[in-house]
Parts: C-alpha cells; structure tokens; sequence
C-alpha cells in the first residue's frame, strides 16, 4: 500500500448534473487515489476543507475502457470515485459554492 499524505488522495471534484443534484443533500462527489481507504478519504476531505465533518464515505472501482487506435488495443487507466456525505451541522465545501 502507498503512503499517502491527505493532498494526494482527492484528485479533483466532479461536476456533473447528478452530482450538483447530490449537493442538496450535502453529498460530494471527486475523484480520489487509486489506492485510497474509506477513512484515509475522511480524512483527507476534513484536513483539506475546514468546518467539514465526514459522515460517511462510498467509493466505486471503475475500470478503464477499451480504447484503440488503429490495429493497437489498450486500456486507459483505473479510476476511483468517492461519494463524501457530510454531517448536517457541517461546513459546506467552498469549491462547488456558485456552481
């Protein structure tokens, strides 16, 4: 397992209209570390984003999709997304403000 510091977990947030649905519900969306835990993500999001309290955490595998370029085959990479439900007394997350 990689040693992770907190900056290296969340990779950057993803804006699409289900997730900007989801922030009613203090629900955030980003895209994380291949290699990063449940509570390595919590931790990250209260370090990074002050007045945040994590209630819990939901991540998903996604496998890189069939690409190809001529007669050569690949894949491009494994992702991770994480899904960062927040408590009701917590601080909004200030980047998706105004979006």
């Amino acid at each position: 397992m990689a040693d992770l510091k907190y900056y290296d977990i969340i990779l950057k947030p993803i804006i699409t209209e289900k997730s900007m649905n989801a922030m009613n519900e203090k629900k955030y969306t980003f895209s994380v570390h291949t290699d990063a835990t449940k509570t390595q993500i919590k931790e990250a999001v209260e370090k990074m984003f002050a007045g945040t309290k994590v209630k819990s955490v939901n991540t998903m595998n996604l496998d890189g999709k069939n690409k190809r370029r001529g007669n050569t085959v690949g894949k491009t990479a494994k992702t991770k997304k994480a899904i960062v439900q927040l408590t009701e007394d917590s601080a909004e997350i200030e980047i998706f403000a105004g979006l």
